[in-house]
């Protein structure tokens, strides 16, 4: 069996960068298997088939989501830009120049420059992204 997931040699790895590298290769085939299943159910006719496949990618989107939330944990940064993207309504490439730009350069640790601890969101729930709206960012 391979280990493609890895650029670096893994026995120089530690643990954690292992166990992450494990979720995003996760992560990767269970988007994979969307994708798969989006093609299938595009082309079958057969309706008990088609419901069998749509049961399955149901699974395949909990699978997604869960390795998503897994990495999200582990990676404040990604998370804090993840949080100005998902879910917004408007255009996606502006939501998430914005959500970088509000990131920072909080380094590999994700840290932000709100003096919230790593990964939280405010008290106030807001992530400071609307204000950035209009200021040419």
């Amino acid at each position: 069996m391979g280990f493609d997931q890895y650029h670096e040699p893994p026995e120089e790895l530690p643990e954690e960068t292992r166990t992450f590298a494990r979720l995003c290769a996760s992560l990767t085939e269970e988007a994979e298997a969307i994708g798969w299943y989006e093609q299938r159910l595009a082309v079958e006719r057969d309706p008990e088939a088609r419901a069998v496949m749509a049961d399955a990618v149901g699974e395949e989107y909990k699978h997604f989501s869960m390795d998503f939330e897994f990495l999200l944990r582990r990676k404040p940064k990604w998370r804090e830009i993840a949080q100005g993207v998902l879910f917004q309504e408007g255009d996606i490439v502006e939501h998430g120049e914005a959500a970088e730009a509000a990131a920072g350069d909080g380094g590999e640790s994700g840290g932000n420059a709100g003096g919230e601890p790593s990964g939280s969101v405010p008290a106030s729930g807001s992530l400071g992204i609307g204000s950035l709206l209009g200021t040419g960012l």
